[in-house]
């Protein structure tokens, strides 16, 4: 069984205006009061695994309707959290909530601050405790904090150490303000990502990125080319729960095309480059006599091109390609700089994956990485020392995954899209990639998200400009990421 221990201290996930309204008395249950409770109850619901939940509620934080029918399981037990009245308190938690209440635990304020917003003394014990209190206390209970220790370990160790927790019977403790943020301050969160791979829930959103622009809140499926997608009235709820204003995602038209969208998605025109793929003989014979010459190219120089297994060798070798020069194709190159073991790191993360070398001697002097979804292959990078490029590294890596497609059955090969990078679009073209037409649908969550689409402002600035300011404004744009990577590593 799963124990959690859960402290909902304060009534909303922005800190400050949860601390002006415990300092002001301030009783509030509008907006979103207690918003991040409700979510980790309803994963608590949705949840396969055995699971015992403690919630523990102080004066502040009362639960509203919503979350008590959330409540109603016998998964959930509703405590207090006593803050500075203990009978009053335990009181008027049963007489708001309807609950008989069993347990408490003291709700923690050592620092003069946090003592003056919960109007306690500077000194002296934080609550005083009757003799004849006929709660239980909870803390007798072992138990680990885990938003603490997500923050002090991160996202793989944190799990590792829960399964040994859950095997001891250990209580797994932790407060709703750090399920999606973290504190360097306080060394806390976040803790979602820990909860749904402990809890097996939200598979759906575990590969979700959102990003923020002009105050709104657009999320995507990072796997979004690999996968089917159809959005779920309950998945765009979690995502509103979230403050997603508009969810993104594309029609993989090339196998499987979504034939009756919405009226509420609004469509816009998007594209990827890609190569039907049948055998390695058909393509040499499509591509052309340049192509076919510059693979020729890098064979004369004795380019060695193999698939390679993930290996302490290829890391490093891959690192020394990374940051060879912190500038590549006019723009500054995100990889420059990083760390052999994060690189290292980030290469053993990949999942369905294949690595192709290519090597002057022992030397790696180029690599490409093929990620396999479902009906796609995607490569995902392609880089080569700038001091080999005579030698049509490129070339020859593009025809080994070619060939590599070919040989395991892979139809589609996709590379990216086409229509921003004018010198890297011809590289594509030339070497048998297409431009291929996909719908890509925004979904307005919030009122926000409708007056965006309608205003026009939610598609990527690049997308936006008509084809004939791209070319020009290129080398504006290469400048900018110059200088702001210039900036960052000063």
């Amino acid at each position: 069984m799963i124990k959690l221990r859960i402290d909902v201290d304060y009534p909303y996930p922005s800190r400050p205006k949860s601390f002006l309204y415990v300092a002001l008395g301030i009783k509030s249950k509008k907006g979103s009061y207690l918003k991040n409770a409700r979510i980790i109850a309803r994963m608590i619901n949705e949840s396969p695994r055995i699971v015992k939940a403690y919630w523990f509620f102080t004066p502040y934080t009362i639960p509203d309707q919503g979350l008590l029918e959330l409540l109603n399981q016998p998964r959930h037990e509703v405590a207090i959290h006593l803050a500075n009245s203990p009978l009053k308190e335990w009181k008027t938690l049963e007489k708001e909530t309807g609950r008989q209440i069993k347990l408490y635990t003291i709700h923690g304020t050592s620092g003069k601050l946090a003592r003056l917003i919960w109007r306690r003394k500077l000194r002296g014990p934080q609550v005083v405790i009757p003799p004849d209190f006929p709660l239980e206390d909870f803390h007798k209970n072992e138990t680990f904090s885990i938003d603490r220790d997500r923050y002090k370990y991160g996202f793989d160790k944190i799990v590792s150490l829960i399964g040994e927790w859950i095997g001891q019977g250990v209580v797994l403790s932790f407060h709703p303000e750090w399920l999606f943020e973290k504190n360097d301050k306080t060394q806390r969160g976040p803790v979602y990502d820990a909860l749904c791979a402990v809890l097996k829930v939200d598979g759906a959103l575990e590969d979700l990125s959102v990003r923020k622009k002009a105050g709104l809140k657009i999320a995507r499926d990072v796997k979004e080319y690999e996968k089917n997608i159809a959005p779920t009235p309950d998945f765009l709820e979690k995502l509103r729960e979230r403050d997603v204003d508009i969810y993104t995602f594309l029609d993989r038209s090339w196998c499987c095309p979504i034939s009756n969208p919405l009226a509420c998605w609004t469509r816009t025109n998007d594209n990827v480059a890609m190569l039907e793929v049948t055998t390695i003989d058909a393509w040499l014979s499509a591509v052309g006599k340049k192509t076919r010459n510059m693979v020729r190219r890098a064979e004369k120089n004795c380019v060695r091109v193999s698939v390679v297994e993930l290996t302490p060798k290829l890391s490093e070798g891959i690192w020394k390609i990374y940051n060879e020069t912190p500038i590549r194709q006019g723009r500054a190159f995100p990889h420059y700089g990083e760390s052999l073991k994060s690189v290292t790191y980030n290469m053993e993360l990949a999942k369905k994956t294949t690595f192709i070398g290519a090597y002057l001697d022992d030397e790696l002097v180029g690599f490409i990485q093929i990620i396999y979804g479902d009906n796609i292959a995607i490569i995902s990078q392609i880089l080569s020392l700038q001091r080999h490029w005579d030698k049509a590294l490129n070339n020859a890596l593009i025809a080994k995954a070619v060939e590599v497609c070919a040989d395991n059955g892979n139809r589609w090969l996709m590379y990216g899209r086409i229509g921003n990078h004018p010198s890297l679009d011809k590289f594509k073209e030339s070497n048998g990639f297409k431009k291929y037409p996909i719908a890509r649908y925004y979904v307005p969550i919030t009122w926000k998200g409708k007056l965006a689409i309608r205003m026009g402002i939610h598609r990527e600035l690049k997308d936006a400009l008509p084809q004939s300011l791209k070319g020009p404004l290129i080398p504006l744009f290469n400048w900018i990421s110059r200088n702001k990577a210039l900036k960052f590593r000063c």
